[in-house]
């Protein structure tokens, strides 16, 4: 049976973070049904974080990432390596950070409600198998905090999961 998640509230994004982590991986450290491990993250991160859109792109082989469990709305279906945010990832294997949407070069537009993203690659023994795609409704709202601890829960991710 799932446990409540406990995060502070009222606290800064770091401490909402290091309250996360470890409830994410104590979730998906047993759980042998990958689907349910990523709907579980996205819930937790979704419920702590409360950003527009928050979801996984799995790599199922062939050009392209395949949707997979998320919270928002309405999302892309599919999207081929090297296009948009999400491709670009795939294809250079690192964490982006866009603070204007609108800006990036061969942006896909899923919703005009986003303004500004994070892509963290979802790395298993040196390959993309998948990235962890947020989107926020304000602009300029990811930084270097969200990098790192996203990161470290994409870690956790492929460590369990993959």
């Amino acid at each position: 049976m799932a446990e409540n998640l406990f995060f502070p509230k009222d606290g800064c994004k770091a401490d909402i973070y290091e309250a996360i982590i470890p409830q994410i991986s104590a979730l998906t450290l047993h759980e042998t049904d990958r689907t349910a491990s990523l709907a579980n993250v996205v819930a937790i991160l979704k419920e702590a974080l409360n950003h527009f859109w928050i979801g996984f792109y799995i790599h199922k082989g062939g050009d392209e990432l395949v949707l997979n469990v998320f919270q928002g709305p309405l999302a892309c279906s599919r999207i081929r390596r090297g296009k948009g945010v999400c491709g670009a990832v795939w294809s250079k294997a690192e964490t982006i950070i866009v603070d204007d949407v609108e800006l990036f070069d061969g942006h896909i537009a899923c919703s005009t409600t986003s303004k500004s993203e994070i892509v963290v690659p979802l790395i298993n023994k040196g390959v993309v198998v998948g990235v962890l795609d947020i989107d926020s409704d304000s602009y300029a709202t990811f930084d270097s905090i969200d990098r790192d601890y996203l990161e470290a829960i994409s870690k956790i991710i492929t460590d369990n999961c993959f």
